[in-house]
């Protein structure tokens, strides 16, 4: 099967083919260290956390870059105000930002460069776009770029240099054209002196946009496979990304993927509308698998709606899944806590499964196979037949191997242990379920068949399965999807 991705700029999905047979560079846009993680960053990072997954599993190389933007003009402010250094403000977002995917079980990227760490690399790139008639410094420290120069400015967003006008919009101060975006800023009086770099130019430093073109290309080479990132950059952040570094020479992005929005309660969450949910928040509510399934359970380019219902149901498929997976690995000898890693990438997947990843990371019908196999393994688990011991080991690793590809592996390193919904809906449900079980169990004992089956029976009919073992009787919620 063929690998087929969505390109944001032509809006056509076609194959993928990498520029090195085998090898796949990916560059995503990372954060801006200005503040904590919210659920927008997770969106974005986790989708693309999933195609990386993917690629690995088909078989590519993948050579992951994101950023850090750890100066700008927001985080200069929000630095100052705080009364901190604005490198000790940006690093303990950074850090904040790296423990909060650990914690989702994202991959780190193969190089996670910082915008300070390459000033050399931008110099060089803005002299180059000089000479070549495609900037401009102002001669104040500034250097922008001309967007009239390059004839291509606007194809990303397929936006002409007429569309961009506003008749009422004068240009800054040192600018050509109003439309004319900075490479450089020059260092002001009011912003620390350790905020600023001397160049060719002026002493200042980097524009947002500059960077991540200085950088993609040291890491990935002047022309490399995809560029990714939210869809809130595609303008003017990732125009003006591609209009620099076509405008070097440079081939740049094959390739442009861009993650949808999300929402919470059905509004783009902002926190003028009281709906911003930072990441803390997010993971303090809710187990952390259950935020991670149902951030990526939609199609990355699809609106993913944040609320209460939507956790709810992604903690019951959670628990749902755990469970089933923890049944089998049991039946089949496996200390489901304790097992070493099953070589999941051995196990062949459902070609159902691989068809619809295969169509542009098709998740909500990939996820569809994955609930049909989770359905089978519990008819094997209820046939109580030992002779199914290898069915069910096959069946269980199909399911692992599926729920991997989208990090969600319940045996897994990142995930053993981890308990289901550990809310108290959850517990006073498990309380009040253990004195059910507990009455059956004296009935039992007692030999009154008649009221330990209607007690089973009654808990059957509310959705609850029951399944005895030699610990006791145990209790998982009734998949009826």
């Amino acid at each position: 099967m063929t690998l087929n991705l969505h390109d944001t700029a032509t809006r056509q999905t076609a194959p993928l083919g990498p520029v090195q047979p085998g090898a796949v560079s990916l560059y995503v846009c990372g954060p801006t260290t200005q503040g904590a993680p919210h659920l927008g960053h997770l969106r974005t990072f986790l989708a693309f956390d999933v195609l990386v997954r993917w690629l690995e599993r088909s078989g590519y190389e993948v050579t992951h870059v994101r950023n850090v933007t750890d100066i700008d003009d927001k985080i200069l402010v929000k630095s100052a105000e705080a009364g901190a250094p604005w490198w000790a403000w940006s690093l303990r977002f950074e850090r904040e930002f790296q423990d909060t995917l650990d914690r989702i079980g994202n991959r780190r990227p193969t190089y996670e460069p910082r915008a300070t760490g390459h000033v050399t690399e931008m110099i060089a790139l803005m002299e180059r776009l000089i000479e070549r008639g495609h900037a401009y410094p102002d001669g104040a420290g500034s250097v922008y770029f001309d967007v009239a120069s390059h004839e291509g400015y606007g194809s990303l967003t397929r936006q002409s240099l007429e569309d961009m006008q506003d008749a009422g919009e004068e240009a800054e101060p040192g600018k050509r054209d109003r439309r004319d975006f900075a490479l450089w800023k020059a260092a002001k009086p009011t912003e620390p002196e350790t905020a600023s770099w001397d160049t060719p130019f002026g002493r200042g430093r980097p524009g947002w946009h500059l960077e991540c073109s200085a950088m993609s290309r040291k890491y990935l080479g002047e022309t490399f496979d995809i560029h990714a990132g939210g869809l809130d950059l595609r303008f003017p952040h990732h125009e003006n990304e591609q209009a620099q570094s076509h405008a070097a020479g440079y081939g740049f992005a094959r390739r442009w993927m861009h993650s949808g929005v999300l929402t919470v309660d059905g509004l783009k969450m902002g926190k003028s509308l009281d709906n911003f949910v930072t990441a803390a928040r997010a993971l303090a509510d809710h187990p952390t698998p259950a935020v991670r399934l149902a951030l990526v359970s939609g199609h990355y380019r699809a609106t993913v709606e944040y609320n209460a219902t939507a956790m709810r149901e992604a903690e019951t498929v959670w628990e749902r899944l755990r469970a089933t997976a923890v049944r089998a690995a049991e039946r089949v000898g496996a200390d489901p806590l304790a097992a070493t890693e099953a070589p999941l990438a051995e196990v062949e997947l459902p070609a159902d499964f691989v068809a619809a990843m295969d169509d542009d990371l098709a998740v909500p019908e990939a996820l569809a196979v994955l609930h049909r196999e989770q359905a089978a393994l519990n008819t094997l688990l209820g046939a109580r037949d030992e002779a199914g011991t290898h069915a069910i080991a096959a069946s269980l690793g199909r399911l692992r191997a599926m729920l991997d590809v989208l990090g969600l592996d319940p045996l897994g390193a990142q995930w053993r242990g981890e308990g289901g919904t550990a809310t108290a809906e959850h517990a006073a449900l498990d309380a009040l379920i253990s004195a059910q079980l507990a009455a059956r169990e004296a009935a039992r004992a007692e030999k009154d068949w008649a009221r330990a089956d209607a007690l089973r029976d009654a808990l059957t009919a509310a959705g609850i399965r029951i399944e005895d073992g030699r610990a006791g009787a145990r209790w998982t919620l009734e998949n009826r999807d």
